[in-house]
């Protein structure tokens, strides 16, 4: 299973995963999500991601359907050139939302932005 840290901002949940996302060396990832009362956003940051197979984009599109079934916005971060070309091969770019780490500041509310600059900077 992938290595996740969970970083929590206010109302954005950032999932930052590391390792491989693949069938047999994952876990139910959504599992990992804890309750989503208060959230608005969930990004999956795949920065340190080096592999996944068509498991782990099944994984990947169950969370989203999950996220977006409770109102909760769902993006994709720090996409790895690999990464991104099999998403463009598999026309998922169009269905997952990329968004720059520059852009987490404006997600996280105002109480909580010095910490989202910060996070940012560290992406």
């Amino acid at each position: 299973m992938p290595k996740v840290q969970i970083n929590k901002l206010g109302t954005v949940i950032i999932l930052s995963l590391q390792g491989r996302l693949v069938r047999g060396e994952s876990g139910r990832l959504h599992e990992l999500v804890p309750s989503m009362s208060g959230v608005n956003t969930l990004v999956l940051d795949l920065g340190q991601l080096s592999m996944v197979d068509a498991w782990g984009l099944g994984v990947m599109i169950e969370l989203r359907s999950q996220m977006k079934g409770k109102g909760i916005d769902f993006k994709l971060m720090n996409v790895p050139k690999l990464i991104r070309q099999v998403l463009e091969i598999t026309c998922l770019n169009t269905v997952f939302e990329v968004t720059a780490a520059a852009n987490l500041s404006a997600l996280v509310p105002p109480e909580r932005a010095e910490s989202g600059e910060a996070l940012a900077r560290c992406a």
